[in-house]
């Protein structure tokens, strides 16, 4: 019997040989692992935290390797004010942010702390995909590739991920909403974050011109995690074995916020607001110029204080716009119309104001509050210039808050008052007589 096996030796030698080869290999492709097969893709998506410049959200890239028991939080996002001339580089224009790599754990929990939502997003992309993200994440961490020139709708953390994503795709990411319309404007889409802080509200809808007045696509709007978050869970593909595929294989809500005010899906229609504040603010001024008019010393006092607090308040406003405008890189707040009538000119009132109170005499007095009222005609006429502005399509700025608030209070401080006091005494006592 043993005699008889042992031609079968050789045979099993050489089948076993065979089974090794290389050629074998290449006829049974399931036998060896691509480096992506043990990897796991997973992109989180913050809601909004306390800071302003978080009021955003953020987001990161997870990946998670089984083979090594390693994984890894790409962070695209990441500044610190220790940096460099971090403060006049922010002045300018001239954000230099960078990508680092940390641990996952250690990050969302730091999330949680912060009451922040959370949202995990498992990508389904094929193995040599998923090495060719990682690959590229690694390459961003590199202390020559790290830093980039921040953008605040153009190039961020947002950004950053939206296009690895059309790189694990061959692009068929930006195929599919690179030309789709999209749902707002880059203003309306900031005020959805920023409705429920008024004076943030609508100091940013300030400084903001009108080249973000402009349609956008979805691909443009995907400056904002949640939007990433929401079309890149509606969205397949065929990947590059040829498999359509989900680009999203499960949704993971990690934490909900509590007590944090909610990003709003439609946008708030907020110069009524405004416009009732500067009517408030334009009655008082008017009952005081009423008593001031009558010799009143202590409305008289209030009236010139008042004005000149809101010189003081607008034309601060209005040299930082001036400033952002003429002498920065902050390209959104280019060809900006509310320059026009708030600027620095404004704190003129402030000077002039002091020295009305100053005033020794009557006569001078009378100078001063000449000079007041010249600066607020100024603000009140150019400010209706610029809502007729708004009627030319191609100047149209979305800055109806600015004009709401500003010129109820301006009207009543400019000459209108003295000049309807005289066309009622002039025109209209004729007529009724």
């Amino acid at each position: 019997m043993i005699d008889n096996c042992r031609p079968i030796v050789p045979f099993l030698l050489l089948s076993l040989i065979l089974l090794a080869s290389p050629a074998f290999a290449q006829d049974n492709p399931g036998s060896e692992k691509t480096p992506g097969d043990s990897l796991v893709i997973k992109f989180a998506v913050m809601g909004p935290g306390d800071e302003l410049y978080f009021w955003w959200g953020h987001i990161g890239i997870i990946i998670e390797d089984y083979k090594t028991n390693r994984s890894r939080f790409y962070d695209w996002g990441v500044f610190s004010f220790e940096n460099t001339n971090f403060y006049s580089n922010f002045a300018m224009g001239r954000l230099i942010y960078a990508c680092a790599a940390s641990s996952p754990s250690w990050n969302l929990q730091n999330y949680i702390e912060n009451n922040r939502d959370i949202t995990i997003y498992t990508l389904d992309l094929p193995a040599d995909k998923k090495e060719q993200v990682r690959e590229f994440a690694e390459w961003s961490i590199l202390p020559e590739n790290k830093d980039y020139f921040y953008h605040h709708f153009k190039d961020n953390c947002a950004t950053r991920v939206r296009d690895i994503f059309d790189m694990a795709t061959d692009g068929a990411f930006k195929a599919r909403y690179g030309d789709a319309p999209g749902r707002y404007t880059l203003r309306q889409h900031v005020r959805r974050h920023t409705w429920f802080n008024p004076f943030f509200d609508w100091f940013l809808n300030f400084l903001m011109g009108r080249n973000i007045d402009q349609p956008m696509t979805i691909w443009e709007e995907m400056f904002l995690p949640a939007e990433i978050g929401a079309h890149a869970a509606e969205f397949s593909y065929t990947g590059s074995d040829g498999i359509e595929r989900k680009f999203v294989s499960s949704v993971e809500k990690l934490n909900t916020a509590v007590g944090r005010p909610a990003v709003l899906d439609v946008p708030r229609l907020q110069w009524p607001r405004e416009l009732v504040f500067g009517c408030v603010l334009a009655l008082v001024l008017g009952v005081l110029l009423f008593f001031k008019n009558r010799e009143n010393q202590v409305a008289s006092i209030i009236w010139t204080g008042l004005q000149g607090a809101l010189g003081l308040f607008f034309g601060i406003s209005g040299l930082v716009l001036f400033f952002m405008t003429f002498f920065t890189n902050h390209d959104y707040t280019f060809h900006n119309l509310n320059v026009l009538y708030i600027n620095p000119l404004l704190i003129a009132a402030v000077v002039f104001g002091v020295l009305c109170i100053k005033a020794s005499d009557d006569l001078e007095k009378h100078k001063w509050n000449i000079a007041i009222k010249a600066v607020w005609s100024y603000v009140f006429v150019f400010g209706i210039v610029v809502l007729l502005l708004r009627l030319i399509p191609g100047l149209r700025q979305m800055n109806l808050v600015t004009l709401a608030m500003v010129l109820p209070f301006a009207a009543v401080l400019s000459f209108l008052p003295d000049l309807l006091v005289h066309i009622r005494r002039e025109y209209l006592w004729r007529w009724l007589n």
